[in-house]
């Protein structure tokens, strides 16, 4: 290993960036201590693709002199995961096929175009006859819940606008299912008849989110289910505060319960995200017999992205 290397890898840079948002994390390699942070809503859409290295050396670039370059050391290094790997990211990065180790993504990283030392994260795919899916981002805290959870084999679930369930075995990820269920709880809440009487309040109510997950189960399905907001709410006593959460009932319970269905055995799902999220899908999950087990979706990322480093930096050394 070069000198130089060596000097610059008592420290990593972890970005997280999707579609709407912007988190970086500064990180101390040896302990995965997390020493900074910055976050904003410069997601893909508000950046041309020519912005993306500007943007990102502009939020980052006095860690890079701190950690690195200013004493003579190679740039503090940058790992990025998530869309920004899309095609409508900075540099479209390839997604892998199943199965997929975190040695497999750190093989496959690519350079940042514009920016030294930098480097896109895959994500992964699967096409076959019967399931198409796509995941950029959510791999990565997949692999860091296994780090932290220190264990190899895992049922991952990554609640969001896109919901994620990720299986683990020995350390490859070997299956994963995709839930649009935030953005269509959003899309029935603000732009549908049914979501209506919600459109002020987004006070969480127990009661009708309960409600929300028993009529998840409903024969008729989720379509039903939607629609019983409207109706719960002319003749049943469904308040018009209640009925967003009433939706996020529905939506959410309908995840969780096809989930349950795909994975009769499992006793524990390792549940990675923020921590109003967290509180909804655990009641979800142990209302149809789930253990759940929590990992904050930060503390996951950064765990992924150390792993995945420190397997890219050992390559590069060799």
């Amino acid at each position: 290993m070069s000198d130089a290397t060596h000097a610059g890898s008592d420290r990593l840079i972890a970005i997280d960036w999707g579609t709407s948002n912007f988190r970086a994390f500064l990180v101390d390699r040896s302990s995965g201590e997390c020493l900074d942070s910055r976050r904003s809503e410069a997601g893909l859409r508000s950046l041309s693709s020519a912005e993306f290295p500007h943007y990102c050396a502009a939020q980052v670039g006095d860690w890079r002199e701190e950690g690195g370059a200013a004493s003579g050391a190679k740039s503090v290094p940058i790992y990025l995961a998530g869309m920004v790997g899309s095609k409508r990211g900075w540099s479209e990065a390839p997604q892998l096929d199943l199965p997929v180790s975190a040695a497999d993504l750190a093989a496959h990283v690519v350079p940042a175009p514009g920016l030294d030392n930098a480097w896109i994260v895959p994500g992964v795919k699967i096409v076959d006859a019967t399931h198409v899916d796509v995941m950029r981002g959510e791999e990565i805290q997949a692999f860091g819940a296994l780090s932290l959870c220190n264990t190899r084999e895992a049922l991952c679930c990554l609640p969001g606008t896109h919901s994620k369930w990720a299986r683990l075995v020995d350390a490859q990820l070997v299956d994963f299912t995709t839930a649009m269920t935030g953005e269509l709880y959003h899309a029935v809440r603000f732009h549908t008849l049914p979501g209506e009487p919600a459109r002020e309040s987004a006070e969480f109510e127990a009661a009708a989110f309960d409600q929300g997950l028993e009529a998840a189960g409903h024969p008729a399905g989720i379509l039903h289910a939607l629609f019983e907001a409207r109706s719960r709410h002319l003749y049943s006593g469904l308040a018009s505060e209640q009925v967003g959460s009433y939706l996020s009932g529905v939506t959410i319970g309908s995840e969780v319960l096809s989930q349950r269905r795909i994975h009769p055995q499992a006793g524990e799902v390792i549940l990675v995200g923020s921590s109003t999220l967290n509180a909804l899908y655990r009641r979800a999950m142990t209302a149809v017999g789930f253990e759940v087990r929590e990992i904050d979706s930060d503390q996951a990322t950064l765990a992924g992205l150390c792993t995945l480093a420190e397997q890219h930096q050992r390559k590069a050394s060799h």
